[in-house]
């Protein structure tokens, strides 16, 4: 028995979709990457010792928070770039687990989504 697949133009819908998500993804990732290469320029020069000391501390959470919004970025990146590929292979949309169609009100919410919703829950 023959995998359902997405048509044509629900690719090209899709495509379009996942290309403006990279887009913006990619936007926010060099945004924070901006971020994280300017963090030692915290404005602080001017302000006493103890001010920069306390500044320091929370500088450094906040380097690491930004270097973890941009590690889950390029995860996010990857995804999108993966379910570009499964678009090509015409793959695209289809359960890892259970092989039927993902549902397209799910695709269009997470266009990189590799289970329909049943298998995800199954998952737990």
């Amino acid at each position: 028995m023959a995998t359902k697949k997405y048509s044509d133009s629900d690719l090209k819908e899709f495509k379009e979709l996942i290309n403006n998500k990279l887009a913006e993804a990619r936007e926010d990732l060099s945004l924070l990457n901006g971020s994280l290469s300017h963090s030692n320029d915290h404005g602080t020069n001017d302000t006493g010792r103890t001010f920069n000391m306390m500044e320091d501390g929370s500088d450094t959470l906040s380097r690491e928070e930004v270097a973890q919004l941009a590690a889950r970025q390029e995860k996010f990146i990857a995804s999108l770039q993966n379910a570009l590929v499964r678009i090509e292979n015409k793959t695209y949309g289809i359960c890892r687990a259970t092989g039927n169609l993902i549902q397209k009100e799910r695709l269009r919410l997470v266009p990189h989504a590799t289970l329909s919703i049943a298998a995800k829950n199954a998952q737990g």
